[in-house]
């Protein structure tokens, strides 16, 4: 069974007080829901390592924007920090994308990508694909769907093609707006 994951974050205990919006949106560059949380106030700070580096993704001020693309397979989070810069861009490759009870969620199929501000990519969780394939937890086809996914995105991303995350900055400026309205 695929793990389902929502773009509230409902479950995410380490923040302790949030602000969440969504929309639809239908524009020529992109099709699908968007996602804001504001993270206001945590528990502990979120950092990740990632050769060495230690980077933070979660803090008081953060405010996560995350892309769910119809018809796509994959997702894209967006992570500002409390000055509004950002912090990285995190790929989910993902069976499919959908909404239930007017929450936005994917259906996450373990490869990701991420990208740092800096260009580096970085890619992850292929062990974990390969495990939930031997596993039965993913047949063939989903294994395929997922390595072809994060295949395209990589050479997108590699050549400055990944037109999603230059729409990041703008996208959240359009939820904050109506989150503040």
């Amino acid at each position: 069974m695929l793990k389902r994951k929502y773009g509230d974050r409902s479950e995410w205990r380490r923040v302790r007080k949030r602000r969440y919006i969504h929309t639809f949106l239908d524009t020529d560059k992109f099709k699908g829901y968007v996602t804001l949380l504001e993270i206001q106030e945590v528990r502990d700070p979120l950092y990740v390592n990632y050769d060495g580096k230690k980077v933070c993704i979660a803090d008081d001020g953060y405010i996560w924007l995350q892309h769910f693309p119809i018809e796509a397979h994959h997702s894209l989070t967006t992570m500002f920090d409390s000055q509004g810069n950002i912090v990285q861009w995190y790929v989910d490759i993902c069976l499919e994308c959908g909404i239930e009870n007017n929450v936005p969620w994917m259906d996450d199929l373990f490869l990701d990508i991420i990208i740092l501000p800096t260009g580096e990519v970085i890619k992850k969780d292929a062990d974990e694909l390969e495990e939930a394939l031997s596993r039965g937890i993913i047949d063939a086809l989903q294994y395929n769907i997922a390595w072809r996914e994060a295949n395209k995105l990589y050479t997108l991303i590699s050549n400055d093609h990944f037109e999603l995350m230059k729409l990041s900055k703008a996208h959240k400026e359009i939820l904050l707006n109506k989150l503040n309205r």
